[in-house]
């Protein structure tokens, strides 16, 4: 399954690629996790609780940053959860891009390519297209409030 999401925060590029560089930091945006624990090399333990219409699913899994290129204000992310209670799994590999708009403006694109397996797979894609939207959009505004904040 292929995802685009675009979100425009209202913070300079370098201020939202250092935001974004900081796993530990930008997850508190992400809505439903629990936990992220540094593994060294750019790797990041961690838990995602989720409600994906009437299944709870509590992946636990590992994400690397497996390229960065803070120049060009391009990432590539790839992270693999399971949750063994239902035997669910995700495997996904995002690529996030910034482009100024202006200089207190800038817009991040993240493309995910997912994999979604187990009884959490058997929902469909419409119905995770939609929680991916719905995350997004509070991660949106999750990211706009915290970096107001500094």
């Amino acid at each position: 399954m292929n995802l685009t999401h675009k979100i425009t925060i209202p913070a300079p590029r370098d201020k939202v690629w250092n935001f974004l560089m900081d796993i530990p930091r930008v997850s508190k945006c992400i809505p439903g996790v629990e936990k992220v624990e540094p593994l060294g090399d750019d790797k990041y333990q961690g838990t995602i609780k989720q409600r994906v219409g009437p299944i709870g699913v509590t992946l636990t899994g590992v994400l690397s940053v497996v390229e960065k290129d803070e120049a060009a204000g391009r990432a590539t992310l790839q992270g693999e959860g399971n949750d063994r209670r239902i035997g669910g799994l995700v495997r996904a590999k995002m690529a996030m891009s910034l482009r100024e708009l202006s200089p207190n403006e800038t817009e991040l694109t993240v493309d995910t390519d997912a994999n979604v397996g187990g009884r959490l797979g058997e929902f469909g894609g419409a119905g995770i297209k939609k929680k991916a939207d719905q995350t997004m959009e509070q991660f949106a505004k999750n990211i706009r409030a915290e970096l107001a904040k500094s």
